[in-house]
């Protein structure tokens, strides 16, 4: 059974030599990748870890910090408006730019409204501040998901295979430099212009998300500098001269995406009513609130859904542009690997990144908490501890390119788990910098190791007539079982400690050792 991704049949390319490898990392569409990563990278800690640190300064309780990752859900989320950015053109910028840069350059300036926004908000100034700021948040996630949807997309559509694997290390490196941007450089700019735990300071941390707005300016002028990918440019002028969309029917199907979402949004608030009574009536311990939270988010999704049909079964929206944008691209992924084969793909992709992921939410509270300062937290986590992963990924993406990208997985998702119990040993230590630096070490070289090798395997599975829309689903799907268990770290800490929480994280990851064992062996069947 073919697989028709960007060039090639196989989700493990063939082995070349480490100095072809090597030359890869030379070829302008690999070059391009380390912009658009900085671009990508930026935005996701002004969620997590620097905006849970300014929570902190602000005096948010650790639980509701841990709550504000919720806002990134928008990445879990994304294979919903995908087939949009697949389907439908941006009014006047299309023509202009291609499909691909105009949807970049209206994400990228979103992005930028988004952080000024949350820039505008004082969390510890007035009872509704951090509505808004939830707010801002929610809509930076939102805005910083379209934009991965776009760049994935054209990643995918730009290079041929045997050019995924380095094409994916550079774009981590420059996302992994974009996190020291918005990590360490945010934590620093936050420190420089007078805002510490003990002497909290709005107007510093103000200033900071305003800089980081700025910088996202490194990836509009990539967005104007680069050119729209021969598959887009083909795909729109076949679309052009038969199955272009009609203005109306744009906005038919633009709206019944819309109703979705306000019915998703109608349906979690009734359903958390409901869930906040069981909460008052019982006592619901972190895992018993994390299953609650997760059937309301099941029942939500499977409402709007259901919504969402509706219409178009009424023809609000064509019936077979409905099939087309949201069914075709899940239809056909079935299809090329069969049932068995695809759910079992579909679990891989669902736990691999579990281990750190579930981690990473709490970790730089958790520095804190060890008495590490917000400049040795910037120094190790957010500027050593980058380049550390940089350098993982570039390893990763040369080891993949060289032995295979199934067998690189496997390396990759063990040191992912096993690193984890470096922290217990840190939270038994305390205040040790030396430590600190042996830990961060670990954890990032074998994330940003295991992460190259996903990120070429994720593309490989991939049908260019899809692209944006199943690489969508399958980011989507990495991410939505961590992110929201990870909301609850908060309160597994509060319950059992730091120690017993790291060796949760290791626990939940060896499962993922058998299901890229599994996978490999299917995959060089159907391949």
């Amino acid at each position: 059974m073919t697989n028709n991704n960007a060039s090639s049949t196989s989700t493990d390319p063939v082995a070349t030599t480490w100095q072809q490898g090597l030359s890869a990392l030379l070829h302008p569409r690999v070059a391009t990748m380390l912009f658009l990563g900085f671009s990508a990278g930026v935005p996701i800690l002004l969620i997590f870890s620097s905006l849970s640190l300014w929570l902190r300064e602000a005096g948010v309780e650790r639980a509701a910090v841990t709550f504000f990752s919720w806002a990134a859900l928008g990445y879990s989320f994304k294979f919903i408006w995908a087939p949009l950015i697949d389907q439908l053109p941006v009014p006047l910028l299309t023509k202009l730019l291609g499909r691909r840069r105009a949807w970049l350059l209206v994400s990228q300036l979103l992005v930028m409204v988004s952080i000024a926004i949350m820039a505008s908000v004082d969390p510890a100034s007035a009872s509704d501040a951090l509505t808004m700021m939830a707010v801002g948040a929610v809509m930076l996630g939102f805005s910083s998901a379209t934009q991965d949807i776009v760049i994935d997309a054209y990643r995918i559509e730009s290079a041929p295979m045997n050019l995924q694997a380095m094409m994916s290390s550079t774009y981590i490196a420059g996302y992994r430099i974009g996190m020291v941007i918005a990590g360490a450089g945010a934590l620093y700019l936050a420190d420089y212009f007078g805002s510490t735990k003990a002497t909290y300071n709005y107007a510093a941390w103000q200033t900071t998300y305003l800089i980081m707005a700025a910088t996202m300016l490194v990836g509009v002028v990539t967005t104007f500098v680069i050119s729209e990918p021969q598959v887009a440019v083909t795909q729109d002028a076949e679309r052009t001269a038969s199955t272009a969309l009609s203005g109306t029917e744009n906005v038919r199907i633009l709206g019944v995406f819309v109703v979705g979402v306000a019915s998703f949004i109608a349906l979690f608030g009734m359903v958390g009513d409901v869930a906040d009574g069981l909460r008052a009536q019982w006592s619901v311990g972190p895992l018993s609130s994390f299953v609650l939270e997760s059937l309301r988010l099941l029942l939500s999704l499977g409402g709007a859904v259901l919504v969402g049909s509706t219409l178009v079964q009424l023809g609000v929206a064509p019936v077979s542009l409905a099939k087309r944008t949201w069914l075709a691209p899940v239809n056909d992924f079935f299809q090329r690997y069969g049932h068995s084969t695809a759910w079992l793909v579909l679990a891989l992709i669902g736990l691999y990144r579990i281990s750190d992921i579930v981690l990473g939410v709490i970790s730089n509270v958790f520095y804190q908490d060890m008495g590490f300062s917000k400049p040795e937290i910037a120094a190790a986590v957010k500027t050593y501890g980058v380049l550390i992963g940089i350098a993982g990924s570039i390893l990763g993406g040369i080891v993949a390119t060289r032995v295979g990208v199934m067998r690189t997985l496997m390396w990759g998702a063990l040191l992912s788990a096993l690193t984890n119990l470096a922290f217990v040993a840190l939270a038994m230590a305390g205040h040790d910098v030396a430590m600190m630096y042996a830990v961060v070490s670990a954890d990032n070289l074998a994330a940003g190791f295991a992460s190259a090798a996903f990120v070429a395997f994720l593309s490989s599975l991939t049908n260019v007539s899809f692209t944006a829309v199943q690489y969508a689903i399958f980011s989507s799907l990495m991410t939505l079982l961590p992110k929201t268990l990870g909301g609850y770290s908060g309160g597994m800490v509060e319950v059992w400690g730091y120690p017993y929480f790291f060796v949760l994280t290791t626990i939940i990851g060896l499962p993922v050792l058998w299901l890229v064992h599994m996978a490999g062996k299917r995959l060089a069947v159907k391949t």
